[in-house]
């Protein structure tokens, strides 16, 4: 019960103050001169006061309210190791039991570093956590805070906690542990693919050590070199960027016996591969209306460098003009198509034909350019049908088809076939999903017989009009019609010129992303999601092996024509292999060299600071020499007392209570105030009647 008295007047203080203030001064000066009855004219006076001033006895019901008590679990990967799980449960059932057994205590349990976000992952975050267990408590209620972690904590705040409570911290693991690691310390985001790439790298023991120590480089998941490294010391490394797009360069050492984790003996940098311009030798024969088209569209791209020659004037032309003046800069057929024909990424016959400007051994060498890995594209007009084609030279045996010396001048709409709407060159073409197709015709295709490769589009009476075709290592495209500029002119609409274009000469130079075969995997957030590009109607299912060595299977949906889509949630950080048929990629998820695995030797020292500056403690939960789990006991403490000892932590009760009911008990109200006023004034009448 809490008593307390109040004052409820029944006029207001001002109106009080003008009536008792002059008769309580004519009292007092009745007092002061002794004047008779003036005692009871100042006992009236008390009492006309207190019925006035009508105090009343409050009886309050009160509940106290419980102390919020954090108990912070931190169930993070590094939590994983050793025992470390084992004695952490051991420790939260234990401490819930001791702080059940105290009815002032409101125990909260928030666990920790087990979202499945990435970037919840990354790092341990205990006292976010905490804030948030803390969030809609007033500070005089808050009791303390119980972290159960290894203490790799990487929000650790640099000054006191935004509480006035002691933070006590019990670490898992041992004090005898030890591990080694290996980290980039500097690793580019980009390279030059075909380039070296300097980078640095370093091997970390946690006793010191020093000494040499291999470690393997992989490219891709290919391993490609050992190096020899020495432990605690910056040591240079070079690799070369193999293709365009996302590489992954992985550093690898061996696990020591002893050793924690071999989780941490992988480092991954992720560097994206620019190709250098590249090169390309275009060759206009015959003047036609479209003739600038392929110049235009590869001037526009600023990865390319290109050479061009146009033959204007055929050798067998006789007309008496100096040879000196036949050309503003002389053809160097020597120097382009043998001293630096191989510079050539890409080599472009725009309605050329053989007029002896090129000598017939030099198409030889154009043949075995494509053999060993060159691209080659031929734009053909009406010339490649002729007695003058190029068909009919040495170079015929990189041609994917023949001429049947028929030129078919009909009106037609330029349609993709079957293998066309799954191929990455012509897939998703603009304008490509209606019947006609939103795009203007053309009126001209060239008759070829026995077309060997891909026929990805064709032209009228379903004559092939794009072939692709792989010869030796290299590659060679044929579009068998000179009409394009239709497109680019806008003719009935126009068409998508550039993008076919394009797409045509960056397939032939082999960009990954144009492969029909093609697998790829990327993480995002925790989801490992897989592309497979392929001409088949089925890729069939895709296996995954995690960083921890288990299998998973993945079903591929189609998502369009030749491309198939899967995906999966992992709760798992790191490099993860996926395979598809003959096909492999990596793909990290999460992220690269994460703060939860740079370091995972428990230690003390991350929460010492803040744990002291709260008058909390920190101490392990196993001695040195085994994984029994030790608890403190629980004291409940007062705000100013100590709150940690050698056996035990403290945590504050709270003076909070919530009312719940009021008794009002009138001092000066009813029959008794009226008779004790009514006995005062009539005892001071008497007095004064005498």
């Amino acid at each position: 019960m809490n008593w307390s008295i109040s004052f409820e007047p029944l006029l207001s203080w001002p109106l009080l103050a003008l009536v008792l203030v002059p008769l309580a001064l004519l009292a007092l000066v009745g007092l002061w001169f002794r004047q008779r009855g003036a005692v009871l004219r100042f006992v009236a006076l008390l009492a006309l006061a207190a019925a006035l001033f009508n105090p009343v006895f409050l009886n309050e019901e009160r509940e106290p309210l419980k102390s919020v008590v954090a108990l912070i679990v931190d169930r993070s990967q590094s939590q994983d190791i050793g025992d470390r799980t084992k004695q952490t449960d051991e420790a939260v059932a234990g401490l819930q039991q001791r702080l059940g057994r105290f009815k002032q205590f409101d125990v909260r349990v928030v666990e920790a570093g087990k979202s499945d976000a990435a970037e919840e992952r990354t790092e341990t975050r205990l006292f976010g956590a905490l804030e948030g267990a803390f969030r809609d408590v007033p500070p005089s209620r808050i009791g303390g805070a119980i972290m159960i972690t290894d203490g790799e904590v990487h929000d650790t705040p640099s000054g006191t906690p935004d509480f006035n409570a002691p933070l006590h911290a019990l670490i898992t693991g041992n004090d005898h542990e030890k591990d080694r690691r290996i980290r980039f310390e500097n690793a580019p985001r980009f390279g030059l693919v075909g380039k070296p790439l300097d980078m640095t790298y370093r091997v970390i023991s946690t006793e010191n050590e020093t000494g040499p120590v291999d470690v393997r480089l992989s490219v891709n998941g290919e391993q490609v070199s050992v190096e020899h490294a020495t432990v605690g010391q910056a040591m240079p490394l070079q690799v070369t960027i193999p293709g365009a797009g996302r590489n992954i360069i992985e550093l690898a050492i061996d696990r020591e016996p002893g050793e924690l984790t071999d989780t941490n003996n992988r480092a991954i940098a992720l560097v994206d591969g620019i190709r250098e311009n590249l090169r390309v030798l275009l060759v206009s024969g015959e003047p036609h209306a479209g003739e600038r088209t392929w110049r235009n569209l590869l001037k526009s791209d600023a990865s390319v460098d290109l050479v061009h020659f146009t033959i204007l004037r055929p050798p067998e032309k006789q007309d008496g003009t100096p040879i000196n003046e036949l050309s503003l800069i002389a053809f160097p057929t020597r120097e382009l198509f043998v001293e630096k024909i191989k510079d050539f990424d890409l080599i472009i016959f725009d309605r050329y034909q053989h007029r002896d400007v090129l000598p017939i051994l030099y198409y030889d060498y154009i043949s075995e350019y494509v053999e060993k890995g060159g691209a080659l594209l031929i734009a053909a007009g009406p010339e490649y049908a002729g007695e003058s084609s190029i068909a009919r030279t040495p170079l015929m045996s990189a041609l994917p088809a023949m001429p049947t010396g028929e030129v078919v001048d009909k009106a037609f709409y330029p349609r993709l076939t079957e293998l066309g709407q799954r191929h990455p060159v012509t897939r998703g073409l603009d304008g490509s999903a209606t019947e006609p197709p939103h795009w203007s015709r053309w009126f001209r295709t060239i008759g070829v017989q026995n077309p060997q490769g891909e026929v990805v589009m064709k032209g009228a009476d379903n004559r092939p009009l794009l072939l692709l075709d792989r010869k030796g290592e290299g590659r060679v495209g044929m579009l068998l019609s000179d009409q394009g500029w239709l497109w680019a002119r806008g003719f009935e609409g126009g068409g998508p010129h550039v993008q076919l274009y394009r797409r045509i000469a960056h397939w032939l130079m082999k960009e990954p992303e144009l492969e029909e075969e093609r697998l790829t995997a990327e993480g995002r957030g925790m989801v490992l999601e897989i592309r497979r590009q392929t001409m088949a109607d089925d890729p069939g299912p895709a296996q995954i092996i995690t960083p921890s060595g288990k299998t998973l299977t993945v079903k591929l949906d189609k998502s369009e024509p030749g491309v198939f889509l899967g995906s999966v949630q992992t709760s798992e950080i790191g490099l993860f292999q996926v395979a598809n048929g003959d096909l492999t990629a990596l793909a990290h998820v999460g992220p690269v060299n994460a703060p939860e695995f740079a370091d995972v030797v428990s230690t003390q020292e991350r929460l010492k600071a803040p744990a002291e500056a709260t008058g909390g403690s920190v101490r392990r939960l196993a001695s040195s020499t085994g994984s029994d789990v030790t608890l403190p006991s629980i004291v409940p403490v007062r705000s100013a007392g100590e709150a940690s000892g050698s056996d035990w932590i403290g945590v504050r009760t709270t003076d909070d209570s919530v009312l719940k009911a009021v008794s009002r008990v009138p001092l000066f109200g009813g029959f008794l105030g009226l008779g004790l006023l009514l006995l005062a004034m009539g005892s001071m009448w008497y007095r004064e009647g005498r």
